[in-house]
């Protein structure tokens, strides 16, 4: 008879959920414990397969489910319908989710159907509102109530679990596993890959220029937030002409638009297409600020020492306001402007802010969590190798 291992099912289907599970993955297949399942649902595809292939993830499972024009129904509905098949072949003992994507909610749903225990990562962080972000806010909320397991990064995100009523020998504080991608990454990445190394982005680089690094997606800042955002760009190329702003534009047409149309023709602007994670990561090394929407990034920068400026109203991770390594700043043109000014003409500001120390981790999430679960479901008798 073959040994008999518990089964684990990693799911998830974006770049940045792929970027911050990868190291994860990497040690669960490595982890004799365990079986370890991978399935991605291919609610990104270009994207996520990029970063599959930086890291060497090679899925067990595929759902392909990315289509023109889909919705958040369409996701939803698909990724049920399709983890339905594989948790009958792939008979997980804990099915594994990461963050706020409707993939992972989603997947904590289609668990919970089949009577599956769920562990949470990047678990307990909250705005308190429920449209912002959205759907980022009720995916992860809706998942942590689902979830048995909940792998919080920081002590604020163990407390906020308690006080739902999550039991405290079910949530385990790891730090961040995008700090575990990060400090591997930014070591292995010595530059541009091969796209990139004789465009004008590399030369600004290799010029030492100084870089606002941009982005910006959220559906919250479509239209007027984003009109905003792309006039508070303008006033600072024209007021700050050594101030060089690189914006990786996203595909979606409420972003194209207006950040085509208002700042398309400055000459201290440049746009470009998305970059790949270990680019982009080598940009960021090499960029003066940060100015984003986006949630992770406010983890990222401050691990390379880069003051952020926050793009919203509201932030599911305080601790980075706390510590002093963000700011929010809005989706507003004057606030925006303000925060880059303050930065540029206050050199001990500036310093404060990338010098303040990243709460998110040390990066050994990862190993925190394979200990915690080895302690869990290591001599746990699952179902027997096939």
């Amino acid at each position: 008879m073959n040994q008999q291992r518990s089964n684990i099912l990693s799911v998830f289907g974006t770049r940045p959920e792929a970027i911050k599970m990868a190291v994860l993955v990497r040690q669960l297949d490595q982890t004799p414990d365990f079986r370890h399942t991978l399935c991605v649902t291919g609610q990104h595809r270009q994207l996520l397969d990029q970063v599959l292939h930086f890291f060497g993830l090679r899925p067990d499972v595929d759902l392909n489910i990315m289509q023109p024009g889909q919705d958040l129904s369409d996701i939803t509905s698909r990724v049920l319908l399709g983890l339905r098949d594989v948790f009958k072949s792939a008979r997980p003992d804990l099915v594994l989710v990461h963050g706020d994507t409707t993939t992972s909610f989603a997947t904590a749903l289609a668990a919970f159907y089949a009577g599956i225990p769920v562990g949470h990562v990047e678990a307990g962080l909250r705005t308190g509102n429920l449209q912002a972000p959205f759907p980022e806010e009720a995916n992860r909320v809706m998942t942590s109530r689902l979830a048995t397991y909940h792998f919080a990064p920081t002590r604020g995100n163990v407390a906020t679990l308690l006080a739902e009523g999550v039991p405290a020998g079910n949530i385990l504080q790891t730090g961040n596993t995008v700090i575990d991608a990060l400090l591997e990454t930014a070591g292995r990445v010595t530059g541009f890959s091969a796209p990139w190394r004789d465009t004008p982005l590399a030369h600004l680089v290799r010029e030492k220029a100084r870089i606002l690094l941009v982005t910006g997606h959220r559906r919250e800042n479509f239209g007027q937030g984003f009109v905003e955002i792309c006039r508070a760009l303008a006033d600072l190329a024209a007021r700050y002409p050594h101030l060089h702003v690189v914006y990786p534009v996203h595909l979606n047409p409420n972003v194209q638009k207006p950040v085509y149309e208002i700042i398309g023709h400055y000459p201290n602007i440049h746009l470009t297409e998305a970059l790949s994670y270990e680019d982009f990561i080598f940009l960021m090394k090499n960029a003066w600020l940060v100015l984003t929407d986006s949630g992770g990034i406010q983890e990222e920068a401050p691990g390379l020492g880069k003051p952020v400026l926050v793009m919203r109203d509201t932030t599911e991770r305080p601790e980075a306001v706390a510590a002093g390594t963000v700011r929010l700043v809005g989706a507003n043109r004057d606030n925006i402007v303000r925060g880059v000014a303050e930065l540029l003409e206050d050199e001990s500001r500036y310093r404060r802010m990338a010098e303040a120390v990243n709460p998110y981790g040390d990066g050994r999430a990862g190993e925190r969590i394979v200990a915690f679960l080895r302690e869990k479901f290591g001599s746990f008798a699952g179902h027997a190798e096939a």
